[in-house]
Formats: structure tokens, sequence, C-alpha cells
């Protein structure tokens, strides 16, 4: 496995700072997930081929013109994938993710964009293919679910991250939508975060390359290696920390670029160290910031 017991422990002190930092804090959480919904949504949509820019996007969720013509798709697609984080984060509960879960999540994003084949997994004769490969056919999709969903639940010998890791990359294997596959396995991955505690998470269009190739790697590695979407998701999940805890701890978030000048430090050494997670840098609206004493 990729994720080394420094990265374990990191993430473990992170966590315990993070949960300590947050008692009667839910307010300021619920608005930093407000504000980075924008974010969150244009990403996601914007790894499938979405053309709207954070800016609209979020100027699409307020219900404010945007300043070019934007096909009618690309509104629904945004406004209905931040329906589902929003579904998600004010339905967190015990309960397991099941079949029917994951139907109303594709029902809530395709509906009014594709009606034929919202809520419900592929049927016979339905075939989909990303890059070289082929989804398994159709007959197959309801045994391969339910077989991911228990063995999901059943073991408890794996980091959490190796867990989240491998379901997502099998979800994404066996494809069971026409469409929305992508952008409904990372809300699993949000919502299995949320379940165990852990902040949200945005899987970057510009780091597309690294995540698309955890996908290679998994399917034509023998053993089905997670090695690189345990980094992936490793690094979008100490960054997400690095934001709330500063906000929790009050500190004041300064672009990078002014960090450099008051450290001394060339900016592209900060900027490939804030890439890295090697200091306590985020992002926000695509922009490197840090969070420094005020």
């Amino acid at each position: 496995m990729v994720l080394s017991q420094d990265i374990k422990q990191k993430i473990d002190v992170l966590k315990c700072e993070y949960d300590s930092l947050k008692k009667d804090k839910e307010s300021l959480l619920n608005i930093l997930f407000e504000a980075e919904l924008s974010e969150s949504v244009s990403n996601s949509n914007a790894i499938e081929g979405s053309t709207l820019s954070i800016a609209e996007t979020e100027k699409i969720l307020m219900e404010l013109e945007v300043a070019r013509k934007v096909s009618v798709r690309e509104v629904f697609e945004a406004k209905n994938l931040a329906k589902v984080f929003e579904y998600i984060k004010n339905n967190i509960s015990a309960r397991s993710i099941d079949k029917e879960w994951m139907l109303l999540l594709h029902k809530m994003l395709l509906t009014d964009i594709k009606d034929d084949i919202a809520g419900r997994f592929r049927k016979q004769h339905e075939y989909v293919r990303v890059g070289s490969h082929i989804a398994p056919a159709s007959e197959h999709i309801e045994a391969m679910i339910q077989a991911l969903l228990l063995e999901y639940s059943s073991v408890h010998n794996l980091y959490f991250l190796e867990k989240i890791s491998r379901f997502h990359l099998e979800f994404e294997n066996v494809h069971p939508f026409n469409d929305g596959n992508g952008r409904i396995g990372r809300v699993i991955i949000n919502y299995q975060l949320m379940q165990l505690g852990f902040p949200i998470i945005i899987i970057r269009d510009k780091e597309k390359d690294a995540y698309y190739d955890s996908f290679k790697e998994y399917r034509d590695s023998r053993k089905k290696k997670s090695n690189l979407m345990e980094k992936v998701l490793s690094l979008a999940l100490i960054e997400s920390f690095h934001k709330r805890i500063a906000y929790l701890k009050g500190q004041r978030a300064i672009r990078l670029s002014e960090y450099a000048k008051i450290t001394k430090e060339k900016p592209s050494v900060l900027l490939n160290k804030a890439k890295r997670q090697t200091i306590s840098a985020f992002r926000e609206k695509g922009v490197w910031k840090i969070g420094v004493e005020k």
C-alpha cells in the first residue's frame, strides 16, 4: 500500500485536531460547506467534460445570470449535483450504503437531463465504454454491486482510505449507470468520509490525470492495486483538513504568493510544498492559500 505510516499518522493528528476544534462550531463548518459547494460541483462536472467555471457554477447555484450562453444541460448538471451534495450532507446516518440509496442519488443527478435513464442501472443491451475499458454487461451489474457493498461493510482490517479507494475503483469499473457514474462515485467517496467523521474532499479537474491513472493501475495490475487512488484521496483529505483547521482556529487565509514574501521562500518552492501537502496550504476557488495568525 502506498500510504506510509507517516501519512497515516499525519491524518490521525489532523483528525484529532479537527475533532477538538469543531466542537460547538457546526455553523462555521456549514458556512464552509456552502462556500465550497460551487467548487465541488464545478470540479466534479469538469472531469466529465462540463465547460462551466467555478464562478459560473456559483452564479448558476445562486440563480444569477451567467455572462455567456451555456447549455441547459450544463445548468441542470450544476444544480442537480449541488442538490445531491446537499442531500448527503443533511442525511448522514449510520445506515450503510445500499442499492436503493445509489439509485436515489442517480435519479436526483439526472432528473431533467436524461429522465429515461435516471434512477436505474443499465438494462440489457446497454453498454458503456470509458477509454479502452468496456464495462461489464448489464446482467452482471446487480451481483457485482451487491458484492462490492458486502465487501465494503464486512472488511474491517483495512485502513479506511484503502477501503474507500477500492470501493471507488471497483464501482467505476462496474460502471452501473448509462451516465453519471463518475459524479455519483465521487459523491459516494464523500459520503463514506462523512460517515467516518471526516470532512468532504474535492478531486480536482486540474489533477484528473493522476485520478485517471489510478483506474489504469487498478485495471492493469493482477492484484488490482489501489496505490494511486489512495495517494489522490489522502492528499485531498489532508488539504481539506488544513482548510478547515485554519478557519476553526480563526486564522486569516492569505494567498501563497503573499506568504512567500513573509517567509522569503520562492513561490515555486512553496507551490511544490502545497501540492505535496508538506505545508498547511489549501485552495479556495482554485487559488492556493494558507492560514496565518491575525
